[in-house]
């Protein structure tokens, strides 16, 4: 079996093409549908045929808009291998996601590349309060006079470098900002946005309940990914910020469910 390509390249074969696949999610842990046929240059229905194919062999979990390793749901990556990855996207997001602070905001800005990303386009604006469970984006601020950086209390974990725990959900009570920041492991329109992590989960939720409403700022490999722990559900968002990579069909349902959409192109 194999696919005509019509311009002029030789036939893929479905074991070839099935392995380059495979070789794809190994590489990024998560990849979207689009970005996967685009990859190996097929339409969506072969490659989601593919994937298919592919989950029955146990080889790859099969999602909404992509496909993630087996036991990616509970797997977390850590910083390093996050920090280079869609880093143009992430800018462009970042660019989009800064247009919705307006000078003497009050606002909570989860951890992530992403969102270290946003926290440097703070720095034009004046009389910002920022509270972060986020050694990334307390740094990026560090240098800014006229914004008020507050770090919640936690429990240090090194491998997104924030802080997490009952200390740092504590620190968040009580708190009422005007938009909540935070990105995640994967957004559905079912779910709403999930992690692999109990305790990231937490203070997520913690970050959500602070704030009057929630933006969350995802690039395209994110959209249609669910993983193991809802952190935020679906009618609890009120913007995503994302690139147009992303998987249209979750967007246009995430927009139905009265989310606002925010595409950065490219």
């Amino acid at each position: 079996m194999s696919d005509t390509q019509s311009d002029g390249r030789r036939p893929v074969f479905a074991a070839e093409r099935r392995q380059r696949i495979l070789e794809l999610v190994r590489a990024n842990g998560a990849v979207s549908l689009r970005e996967l046929a685009q990859s190996v240059h097929s339409s969506e229905v072969t490659v989601r045929r593919d994937l298919r194919a592919l989950e029955s062999e146990g080889l790859l979990n099969r999602h909404h808009g992509g496909a993630t390793m087996p036991g990616e749901l509970s797997r977390e990556a850590g910083y390093a291998h996050k920090v280079s990855l869609e880093s143009a996207e992430k800018a462009a997001i970042a660019d989009l996601a800064g247009a919705l602070v307006e000078d003497g905001d009050a606002i909570v800005v989860g951890p992530g590349t992403t969102t270290q990303e946003f926290a440097r386009r703070l720095a034009r604006h004046s009389e910002l309060a920022v509270v972060t469970n986020s050694l990334l984006v307390a740094q990026v601020l560090a240098g800014s006079p006229r914004i008020e950086v507050m770090l919640t209390g936690g429990t240090l974990r090194g491998s997104i470098l924030a802080l997490v725990g009952s200390a740092a959900e504590h620190s968040l009570a009580g708190l009422r900002v005007r938009r909540a920041f935070i990105s995640g492991n994967g957004l559905t329109a079912e779910r709403g946005l999930s992690t692999p992590n109990m305790q990231v989960a937490g203070v997520d939720r913690a970050l959500a309940a602070a704030a009057e409403e929630v933006v969350v700022l995802a690039d395209h490999t994110k959209i249609g990914v669910d993983t193991m722990v809802q952190t935020v559900a679906p009618d609890r968002i009120d913007h995503l910020v994302t690139d147009d990579s992303a998987a249209r069909d979750v967007l246009d349902e995430l927009s139905a469910r009265g989310v606002r959409l925010h595409v950065a192109q490219f």
